[in-house]
């Protein structure tokens, strides 16, 4: 029976009582490993009784007993008052010392200085100037809202010529029906005509890019129901020479008209009329025919051209801006859009 039970290589697995093989004897229960066998249940050790006072001895050192974590020793009483010390011997950025009350603080804004030099927008130095890219007068100025004497010596590094290189500017002919800048509603704006498929390609354009059109913005605003060149821009100098403050920059406009001229409504218009209680700036307004009008104008005011023949007794059917400084129109149709040529300054 033994020599069978070698041959059945299978025979530790079977259950107590089950036929290996007919003729074959079941294994008994009794011829099982007695590893296998659980200990009866008189056979486990009597656990320590303990004391009516909530204490074990062991070891005969008293210990708090705890539900889950086992003998804790407690904690001096001294360290539970303790406060906590200072840390020592740690470098503070020392604060601003303030300034005598009504003292204003000396010296001029270094972003404000660049930006009235045209070097770049208040924006763009700001940025430079947080990554350590400006030095005036030699020592280089990373601290924002730092100020500086009006004739001071600023320089910028050569990561910050590289950053104002890659910066394009576009030109666009823009259609009735899309705005400038932000679209208003059911309006689209003029950005969203640049796409490779409506570019004028020129000598030595750069690769258009999807980059190209990131903080690309309009310098200068063209109404809705007008046509005409329109200038879109990542360089700050450009903006601020085109819609600044001080911007003297010429833009000549083509606008048909209906109606009839007031008396001396042309000199008026040339010079004369006032836009929101403030006298607008001298124009340069020439009549080309019975409903045709030049104008020249060296500022921008929301809608100028039209509200200002309104007050000499015509009607805007139509308006072209064609130039824009030293930059004209041209051949550019329609919806197209170039980049502004290297050679091309406004």
């Amino acid at each position: 029976m033994s020599d069978f039970n070698k041959d059945d290589p299978w025979a530790k697995w079977r259950k107590p009582g089950a036929a290996v093989d007919a003729g074959s004897p079941a294994e008994k229960p009794a011829e099982r490993p007695a590893a296998r066998s659980r200990p009866a249940p008189e056979a486990k050790a009597e656990a320590p009784r303990v004391p009516p006072t909530g204490t074990l001895t062991v070891n005969r050192s008293p210990v708090v007993r705890t539900p889950s974590r086992g003998p804790v020793k407690k904690a001096p009483a001294a360290q539970s008052t303790a406060k906590i010390a200072p840390v020592k011997d740690v470098p503070v950025k020392a604060p601003r010392p303030e300034l005598p009350p009504g003292e204003a603080p000396t010296g001029v804004r270094l972003s404000k200085v660049m930006s009235e030099r045209g070097m770049c927008s208040r924006r763009e130095a700001d940025l430079w100037i947080e990554r350590g890219w400006v030095f005036v007068n030699g020592q280089q100025i990373s601290e924002l809202g730092s100020r500086i004497g009006p004739d001071a010596e600023i320089a910028i590094s050569k990561e910050a010529k590289a950053d104002q290189a890659k910066q394009v500017t576009i030109l666009i002919n823009k259609p009735v029906g899309y705005v400038s800048g932000q679209p208003e509603p059911g309006s689209t704006p003029a950005v969203t005509l640049i796409s490779l498929e409506t570019q004028l390609v020129q000598s030595g354009d750069p690769e258009f890019k999807p980059w190209m059109l990131r903080g690309l913005a309009p310098a200068g605003r063209l109404d809705i129901d007008s046509t005409g060149l329109l200038v879109l821009t990542q360089d700050g100098r450009v903006a601020k020479k085109l819609i600044g403050d001080e911007s003297t920059v010429e833009k000549e406009y083509l606008v048909r008209v209906s109606g009839e001229l007031i008396p001396n409504g042309l000199a008026l218009l040339n010079h004369g009329l006032e836009l929101d209680d403030k006298p607008l700036r001298p124009a340069r307004v020439k009549q080309l025919n019975e409903d045709q009008l030049h104008f020249i104008l060296k500022e921008g005011k929301k809608r100028q051209i039209r509200r200002m023949c309104e007050l000499v007794g015509l009607r805007v059917i139509g308006l072209k801006r064609v130039r824009i400084g030293r930059v004209r129109l041209g051949d550019l149709e329609q919806g197209q859009w170039r980049f502004l040529r290297a050679d091309e300054a406004f």
